[in-house]
């Protein structure tokens, strides 16, 4: 084709151009291109068409072709550099604008393009001179003058910014991008129905306007109009497809809802448009963080922080990980990283609080949440310090300030649930936790601490369902259950087991790098540390003091470990006296605690609290010790790798139950319950029925376990008992009020006179209250959660004890302490013969008589209550452990021979 052929086509092409037939145009474009791949007009005209057609790469390449032709074509410099902003390459339309101007310096256009991409580029201060050296020559660019205003927005200017919107108005006041900065300035300054008037004003004037959809969905955002801020989002992106922001937004709102895998859908959506998006890597690594996936969220904030080192909320995401990995050092150098790129960050603060509460450095935990009062987070962050230091009721007042600032905050509901709880307010703490629930489901241990409330007020309703409930969260792996409290619900030893090592591996994981490190050390007694919250007046205490007595010093050297503030009770005084050292490791962190114990080089370590309310697991799971036992204090399973022995007896952990545990089972001869033979005084008073609201004549069923262990199941059976004998009682506790009434109402509902329960209330003296055992006839123990110190005291006392064995450690304890007492007779199989045996006795006294006389001998000549043959039998496991240890062998289960 001649030369003016080719000119002719591309006439004809110009011409189909600019009637608008852009399909026909490109075609002929196409065909010259493909004769001519230099023809640098139609390569370029045909860019043009692609970008309307919103082919924005295919319309930038073209346009780069056409420019290699005609280097110095100011017109199509201004084209590409419009499509590259377009297509978000900032730094190549800068370029091409810098090169145009060096050609044709006063083109106001290349000049108000070159300045817009220095500002998306961040290049804050060179964008304001090229916009200035632009209004310099033409002053009433209102173009120029609103995107001025933006630079000075983004410098934090406002005062600048809105002098620079209101001149753009004033010169253009349907000007709608004008209106949008104006909204984007009010939303800085989070004065949020200003913005909103503005964004509508916006988009009144030009609804396809994606930037204004997109602003207006950031505001609703931080309103939390959730729903609102979606179908803005929708719009913008409905309007410019390639709009990452927009699914930024999106994947931020579902986020807020835990929807999470729409989030992560959004972010994955956001990153395809714009891979270095670091504000899309930490949404990601945000929705990771949520689902436990801690490795794949510190990859996100890592990618984020390579684009922007300085991203704070990159910094911020870290720290959370790290915090919930219980790294509590590296969460404090992330939050603090957070602080040094956004002074003042209030989530920053937060989370650094969070961190020194975990190390237990309370007045730095105290000074980081006091950074923001007009945050609920950092209420709560101050309401558990308050708990941590047991000022409980200047923590129920910073839960409730928490309430009072955002009333949708789950965990100031649950934190002011548990200081009622606290309290024994179990009804209103019942409300809270509901309140709790109905807010975020899942919340930690939140489920089961509401079933053991309404167990304590004896509270069923629903409570079958209830329990059915938690035992399928702990199946499926939740953390809905905490261990202590799943105890008394009706579940197997391996739900147990579930239960607890789902705990442990959240709350208490094992440490990245552990104290202890093979060594074998060389001494000339074996050290043991027996670590509790309870040396004061407790039942661990009450139960323990005799064998820390009669422990061999000649072969062993014993510490206590201890972390409750002293009562100054004779127990504890007795009990300082008893250990060759006592330390007080109250205000001590678990980390320091942990490397004391490594200091003394203790080679074994003895858990007295497991996974009580009181614990601090965290020491053991720092492994400072070459052998570490979980004993007495927690009923069962720790579920952690780091514990390598339960101590047990036979009827507690047969053979045959053992993979249930994942310690090594420890079983001692007789009982595994220890016993103070000294000091455990019964009063010589003369006590009378009549002092305790007792019928004179008639039979006494007796219960004095803590109201939580009872059951509707076991409630009605009891009711059976007490209309199967004539004139009986049934005896228990006087837990609360609330319990009181409920169990008086359900003894109505199954026909059985509510005055037939009696209520016992608290004694002040000790001695005072095992005397009144003997005015019962027999003790009815409960199920799934046996009686256990309570059952020693009955039995030491003369009173005998019914029991049905379990399936679990907390269900089979009553029935090893009277197989040590040689009375199996009083262990049934089953609840039929439980209440068989419990008629015959009652309704027979010569039996029951032949078991009291039993029990009397019993209790003197057994080995249950013989606590220096009880030591020399748990000195006789510690020696093996010891043994293995030293020898190179691993744990494993060990039979104490009697």
């Amino acid at each position: 084709m001649s030369n003016r052929d080719e000119a002719q086509s591309l006439q004809l092409a110009f011409s189909l151009h600019r009637s608008g037939k852009f399909a026909e145009a490109a075609k002929l474009y196409r065909k010259i291109i493909k004769r001519n791949p230099r023809e640098s007009n139609a390569l370029h005209s045909l860019g043009i068409i692609e970008a309307a057609d919103g082919n924005l790469g295919e319309a930038a390449r073209l346009m780069a072709r056409s420019l290699s032709v005609q280097t110095t074509n100011v017109q199509f410099m201004q084209n590409y550099a419009t499509v590259l902003c377009q297509l978000g390459d900032f730094e190549t339309a800068g370029g091409v604008c810098l090169k145009g101007l060096e050609i044709e310096g006063a083109n106001a256009y290349l000049l108000y393009v070159a300045a817009g991409a220095l500002l998306k580029q961040n290049r804050l201060q060179d964008s304001l001179s090229t916009f200035d050296r632009l209004l310099s020559r033409e002053p009433n660019h209102v173009a120029a003058i609103t995107e001025r205003s933006s630079v000075l927005l983004a410098l934090k200017q406002h005062d600048a910014a809105l002098a620079g919107i209101d001149r753009a108005l004033a010169l253009d006041p349907q000007y709608a991008e004008a209106h949008l900065n104006r909204a984007v300035l009010y939303g800085q300054l989070k004065r949020h129905d200003e913005a909103l008037a503005s964004f509508d004003k916006a988009l009144r004037l030009n609804p396809n306007l994606a930037d204004a959809w997109l602003g207006l969905g950031n505001v609703l955002f931080e309103l939390e109009r959730f729903d609102d801020a979606l179908v803005a989002y929708d719009r913008a992106q409905a309007l410019r497809t390639n709009l990452d922001e927009a699914w930024l937004g999106r994947g931020n709102v579902f986020y807020e809802l835990r929807r999470y895998s729409e989030a992560s859908l959004a972010y994955d959506k956001a990153l395809a448009l714009r891979p270095g998006s670091a504000e899309g890597w930490v949404g990601r690594g945000n929705v990771a963080r949520e689902l436990k996936q801690y490795e794949a969220a510190l990859a996100c904030f890592d990618k984020a922080l390579a684009l922007d080192a300085g991203a704070a909320a990159a910094w911020l995401g870290r720290g959370n990980v790290f915090l919930e990995l219980l790294r509590h050092e590296e969460a404090l150098a992330a939050f603090d990283a957070a602080l040094a790129a956004k002074a003042g960050s209030v989530e920053a603060w937060l989370g650094r609080g969070n961190a020194l509460l975990r190390l237990k450095r309370f007045d730095e935990a105290f000074a980081a949440y006091d950074n923001d009062p007009g945050l609920a987070e950092a209420w709560v962050g101050l309401g558990n310090v308050f708990y941590e230091l047991r000022r409980y009721r200047e923590a129920v007042s910073a839960y409730d300030q928490a309430i009072a600032l955002k009333p949708g905050l789950a965990e100031a509901w649950n934190g002011r649930a548990n200081m009622l709880r606290e309290f024994k307010q179990y009804d209103e703490a019942l409300i809270a936790y509901d309140k709790t629930l109905s807010l975020r489901p899942g919340l930690t241990g939140a489920e089961s601490a509401r079933i053991n409330v309404k167990n304590c007020v004896c509270n069923w309703a629903g409570w079958d369902a209830d329990c059915a409930r938690l035992i399928s969260s702990v199946k499926s792996g939740s953390m809905n259950a905490g261990p202590f409290e799943f105890l008394a619900v009706p579940s197997t030893a391996q739900d147990q087991l579930d239960c607890a090592k789902s705990w442990i591996k959240v709350m208490y994981p094992p440490s990245r790098e552990r104290l202890w490190q093979g060594e074998r050390y060389v001494h000339d007694r074996i050290r043991i540390a027996y670590l509790s919250s309870d040396f004061r007046e407790h039942p661990v205490a009450q139960l323990t003091a005799g064998l820390f007595e009669h422990h061999d010093k000649s072969r062993f050297e014993i510490t206590a470990i201890s972390w409750e503030r002293s009562d100054n009770s004779e127990l504890r005084k007795r009990l300082e006296a008893c250990f060759e050292r006592f330390i007080d490791v109250e205000t001590h962190s678990d980390d320091e605690v942990a490397r004391l114990i490594k200091s003394l080089e203790i080679d074994i370590v003895v858990d007295l609290t497991g996974l009580t309310k009181l614990s601090r697991t965290n020491i053991v799971a720092r492994r400072p010790s070459p052998i570490q036992v979980n004993y007495l204090g927690y009923p069962g399973t720790m579920g952690a790798e780091y514990m390598d022995y339960i101590i047990a007896d036979p009827t507690l952990i047969p053979p045959s139950h053992q993979d249930a545990y994942m310690e090594k089972i420890v079983r001692l001869p007789h009982s595994y319950m220890p016993h103070d033979d000294t000091c455990r005084r019964i009063s010589d008073r003369s006590l009378a029925r009549a002092d305790f609201g007792l019928p004179a004549s008639g039979f006494v069923f007796c219960c004095f376990n803590n109201s939580y262990k009872l059951n509707p199941r076991l409630f009605r059976s009891r009711m059976k008992l007490l209309k199967a004998v004539d004139r009986s009682v049934l005896w228990l506790s006087e837990n609360n009020a609330s319990a009181v009434k409920n169990l008086r109402a359900e003894a109505t509902a199954a026909g059985v006179d509510p005055d037939r329960l009696v209520f016992a209330g608290r004694l002040p003296s000790a001695p005072d209250h095992m005397a009144r055992h003997r005015l019962a006839d027999l003790f009815l123990d409960t199920l799934p959660y046996n009686a256990h110190t309570t059952a020693s005291d009955a039995l030491w006392a003369g009173l005998p004890v019914l029991t049905q064995l379990g399936e679990t450690f907390a269900g089979r304890v009553a029935a090893g302490l009277l197989t040590a007492l040689d009375l199996p007779e009083l262990i049934a199989e089953t609840q039929e013969q439980f209440e068989s045996i419990a008629i015959e006795l009652a309704t027979r006294p010569d039996a029951l008589a032949a078991i009291k006389a039993k029990l009397a001998q019993n209790r003197l000549t057994r080995p249950l209550f013989n606590t220096e043959l009880y030591t020399r039998h748990i000195e006789s496991a510690y020696t093996t452990m010891y043994a293995r240890h030293q020898s190179g062998l691993l744990p494993d289960h060990i039979d104490v021979p009697q």
